[in-house]
């Protein structure tokens, strides 16, 4: 049985230096990772977070359902726009939503996924869960538990999973293998506590790496991680 996996990307790590919308040099690095992974027959589901366009309510005076709204509407441009520059290295791709986008996409359902990772296909998993007040942690959970991924790949701008926030404490300590049971109870936020519970309820192990590091996607997925593994 082939493997697969689910790839969980930020947006803000997609925008490069820019901080905002797309650096394509990044991104391409991205697509010839998936592609060794392609080439290697694994099947690969991708969901992108949107925070290189918005991020949570950029004003008191917006409503947390239609700021919500925004931020699943930057993860479909964000989808549409990788999925293009994966195509131009020769990878077959698919975006799907939980929402009706015209002709920009299809409607997610576990059995289109599969028929698409049957005919080698990178799937793109779009627009979070469809509803507010999800994160696109929660998404990832969600649609790598619907899919039976056999683990999440989680590529961040930190490499690895820490006792604190290395941003601000020099003296942080990075686990090189920590219990999602652990995440949860020292609330250490690699994924939000939804997600985080998902995980554990249906045993849904992590690897969690920093997207800079050369080859940093293909090396996790085949079990050269530098980062953390988040067991369940």
């Amino acid at each position: 049985m082939k493997r697969r996996v689910l790839l969980k990307l930020s947006g803000e790590a997609l925008a490069g230096e820019k901080h905002t919308g797309f650096d394509e040099p990044t991104v391409t690095k991205v697509a010839k990772q998936v592609k060794t992974l392609v080439d290697q027959g694994i099947e690969v589901g991708i969901v992108i977070g949107g925070g290189n366009f918005w991020r949570g309510r950029s004003s008191e005076n917006i409503d947390r359902t239609k700021a919500d709204q925004i931020g699943m509407l930057a993860t479909v441009m964000n989808c549409i726009y990788v999925s293009e520059i994966f195509r131009s290295q020769g990878m077959m791709t698919a975006v799907l939503t939980p929402f009706p986008c015209g002709e920009f996409t299809k409607g997610f359902s576990k059995d289109r996924a599969n028929k698409y990772f049957q005919h080698n296909m990178v799937v793109f998993f779009a627009g979070g869960t469809g509803h507010p007040y999800f994160s696109t942690d929660t998404a990832t959970v969600l649609r790598a538990i619907e899919i039976e991924a056999d683990e999440i790949l989680l590529a961040k701008a930190v490499d690895g999973v820490y006792d604190s926030d290395p941003k601000t404490n020099p003296d942080a300590k990075k686990f090189d293998e920590i219990s999602i049971q652990e995440v949860i109870e020292k609330d250490l936020k690699v994924v939000d506590m939804t997600a985080s519970i998902l995980c554990k309820e249906n045993k849904m192990p992590m690897l969690v790496f920093g997207l800079n590091e050369e080859n940093s996607i293909v090396n996790a997925a085949n079990g050269k991680i530098n980062g953390t593994r988040v067991t369940v």
